[in-house]
């Protein structure tokens, strides 16, 4: 077993990284005051990007995106995670449910998205239906050859930004074993519809400038051909390009953790008290040592459950244990970063606050870690009958 970057693997890394460094790092701390990304800002990471060849990574070669593979994607993701969350997200990766397009959706919406000429955001949770997606009551009920769509999402990421909407809505229901079960669709939504309302959402403490939005559907009126996949199939197409989701969260963790690994290690060194760096006191070394395990223990779980995922075997179980592991990872080394840096570590001219504020979010959204506990424990018991 091999477990060393090839030299194609570590330029791309090495590529991003200074990528990162050199046309984001410099904005963070504009962002982190202002809770905004200038849109001028925006459209020039965006141009940079797509001169860099980064935008649409995530897509196949032959639609025009970066043809990444598993593996390099994970890479490529886990460099991302290093900058301001706001920032990152303008090199932008579409969302792979667009690779469900057919005819006049690809030319509306797929190609466009991965020429950086559109922008997507994809609509699911909702108020009263959070962890429990089957629970939405967002409904698009046919009428003639149109959807009429009534309902409200939330938390969702930058739609503020975004053209338009990869919609899940109830579309009716269907009997089984447990009884009646809703079936859930999914629609392309242009932002311009009228009856669709775009508001700003809560603001959040973590990722400033990254925004979250309320959709508000009010007898919004969609063609037919808004339909993405098969009636009632929305779940089925979700789960067929969205299953590495939680897998770029984890390594976006891994990234993260690994810039707050480096601050440490360095406070550490240059930081004295009782006439030597405190990273000689064992209080402060083990600290350390804990860390740098535990962000190589993610990184090769991050990286395993991307192998698989490459050679079309990753399960549910290999995402949920790389997500939960990595995101809660990040809150350990974040806190225990902080602790080092003492009274510092929780100034605002210093980035640590920052990243410690920032790692929460982690372990809620894309699945909470007890929804990743709940999908482990049921991958462990389903095969024994539990």
């Amino acid at each position: 077993m091999d477990f060393a970057l090839s030299g194609e693997q570590n330029m791309l890394v090495e590529s991003v990284r200074a990528f990162c460094e050199r046309e984001l790092y410099p904005h963070e701390e504009l962002v982190e005051q202002s809770d905004e990304v200038p849109p001028e800002l925006a459209q020039e990471i965006r141009d940079k990007a797509l001169k860099a060849g980064f935008y649409a990574a995530n897509m196949p070669e032959d639609l025009g995106g970066g043809g990444l593979d598993a593996v390099e994607l994970a890479l490529f993701e886990r460099e991302l995670g290093r900058p301001n969350y706001a920032l990152q997200s303008f090199v932008v990766r579409p969302s792979n449910i667009l690779q469900g397009c057919e005819g006049d959706q690809r030319e509306r919406y797929l190609l466009p998205a991965i020429r950086g000429e559109r922008m997507d955001c994809l609509a699911m949770t909702e108020p009263g239906a959070g962890s429990d997606v089957r629970g939405m009551s967002t409904r698009a009920v046919r009428d003639g050859d149109d959807w009429v769509v009534n309902g409200q999402k939330h938390f969702i990421s930058h739609a503020d930004v975004a053209d338009f909407c990869i919609l899940f809505a109830v579309t009716g229901e269907e009997e089984t074993l447990r009884g009646p079960r809703k079936r859930i669709s999914s629609f392309l939504v242009d932002h311009d519809t009228p009856g669709l309302e775009v508001r700003p959402g809560p603001r959040p403490v973590s990722h400033r400038g990254y925004k979250n939005c309320e959709l508000y559907f009010t007898d919004c009126r969609i063609p037919g051909s808004a339909l993405l996949g098969e009636e009632g199939k929305g779940f089925e197409l979700a789960n067929t390009w969205l299953g590495a989701s939680r897998l770029t969260v984890a390594t976006m963790c891994v990234g993260r953790a690994q810039r707050v690994m480096d601050l440490a290690v360095d406070w550490a060194a240059q930081r004295k008290q009782f006439g030597q760096p405190i990273g000689r006191n064992q209080g402060v070394g083990f600290k350390l040592a804990d860390m740098a395990t535990d962000i190589r223990a993610a990184e090769l779980l991050t990286l395993m459950a991307a192998w698989n995922h490459g050679q079309g075997r990753m399960t549910d179980q290999d995402a949920a244990m790389a997500k939960v592991f990595a995101s809660e990872m990040l809150a350990r080394v974040t806190d225990e970063a902080v602790q080092i840096y003492g009274g510092m570590g929780l100034m605002d001219s210093l980035p640590l606050e920052r990243f410690w504020r920032d790692a929460r979010i982690e372990r809620i959204w894309d699945g909470t870690s007890e929804i990743q506990r709940h999908i482990i424990a049921r991958s462990l018991l389903r095969p024994l009958g539990a």
